[in-house]
Order: structure tokens, then C-alpha cells, then sequence
């Protein structure tokens, strides 16, 4: 009985949102994106509507820590830092370890990074952004240690990127720029961030 009930409450959504979505697809996006909103939070079979729970989600945005950096950088890896304190920064379900962020949940995550040298004008780009190099991998545990992006400042102060990728549960991942070269500490040019999108 219950199912019937269900398939019956399924079919009048779908009857019911088709017309709406008709209309706001082609009048602007925000109403399109209504549209897709009720849809998804009516139409839905349960089971997809579990999916979709932003509480279940893991994500990580962070900035750099620029705690004990003195000077030339001794150590490649770039350590960060997430929280609600520091403003646009925030870790869910990832963790950091000694600055390196680490994945609690297997799955497929989207990855992104955008590093900005710090004092890089016009005069220093010929020298040091072209042997500049920003990689990003897992390095723990080291059995699984493999390359995920490696991008070159060629004649810019600012590389970014973003790809998708497997990680299982422990993936610790260190994101290295060429020594002794400074990350600019402006959270808009420097950042780094994972979002969990699929089991």
C-alpha cells in the first residue's frame, strides 16, 4: 500500500512541476534553478534525497598558515589552515594534519587550488615564475603516493586548477611550490579545497 501511495505521490510531482519547469528553464537561471530545487526535494525517491544531505557532505576550504614561516621556506610543502575564526574558511568530515589535508571518506572529490606569488612584478616574472612549479599529490600513506596536478607559473604570478578524483579513506594530500619561492598570504589569491561528490 505504502508504495502505491509513493508512485502515485511521485507521478502527481512529476505532473505537477513539469509545467513550472516549462516556464522557468527559459525566462532565467535563479527561476530554472528554483525549479530544479523543488523538483529535486519533492520528486526525488528517498533513497537519491539521502544523497543530497549538505550535512553528509564532506568539504574543506582552506588558507595558508603562516605560523613560524621566517624568511626563505625551508620545507616545499605548503601547510594550511581551516576554521570558522578565519572568516571564508571551514572543514567538514576532511582533517588537517600538521597542515596537510586529510580525506576521512572514500570517493570521488573535486579538488581545487589557486596559489599567487607574493611580490611578483613584471621584473622578477622572467626569472623566478618560469621555474616556479605548484604539484599537488597524495603523500601519505606512502604506498598510495601519486601525482595529482603539477602546474607551471610559466611567465604568471598565479596558477589555479581543479580536476576530479578518487580518494580513499587516509589519503593525506601536500601540495608543494619550488623553493624558496613565498605564496602570497591574501586569502583571495591563495587557496586551497576538496568537496566529496560521489561514493
Amino acid at each position: 500500500m505504502e508504495m502505491a501511495e509513493e508512485g502515485y505521490a511521485r507521478r502527481l510531482c512529476h505532473l505537477l512541476m513539469a509545467p513550472v519547469l516549462r516556464v522557468a528553464l527559459p525566462l532565467s537561471l535563479p527561476l530554472s534553478l528554483l525549479g530544479l530545487v523543488i523538483y529535486v526535494l519533492c520528486c526525488q525517491h528517498p533513497a537519491q534525497q539521502h544523497l543530497l544531505q549538505p550535512s553528509e557532505w564532506d568539504v574543506a576550504e582552506l588558507q595558508l598558515n603562516h605560523t613560524g614561516e621566517q624568511g626563505l621556506r625551508q620545507d616545499p610543502r605548503l601547510h594550511w589552515q581551516g576554521g570558522p575564526a578565519l572568516g571564508r574558511s571551514f572543514l567538514h568530515g576532511p582533517q588537517l594534519d600538521n597542515g596537510q589535508l586529510r580525506v576521512q571518506r572514500d570517493g570521488i572529490y573535486r579538488l581545487h587550488i589557486q596559489v599567487t606569488l607574493t611580490n611578483c612584478s613584471s621584473s622578477v616574472k622572467n626569472t623566478v615564475s618560469r621555474r616556479a612549479i605548484l604539484a599537488v599529490g597524495i603523500c601519505s600513506p606512502a604506498v598510495r603516493s601519486i601525482s595529482l596536478l603539477r602546474l607551471n607559473f610559466h611567465l604568471s604570478c598565479t596558477v589555479s586548477s581543479q580536476r576530479l578524483t578518487y580518494l580513499a579513506h587516509g589519503d593525506t594530500l601536500c601540495t608543494n611550490l619550488t623553493l624558496p619561492l613565498l605564496p602570497s598570504q591574501n586569502s583571495d589569491e591563495t587557496f586551497f579545497g576538496v568537496q566529496w561528490v560521489h561514493p
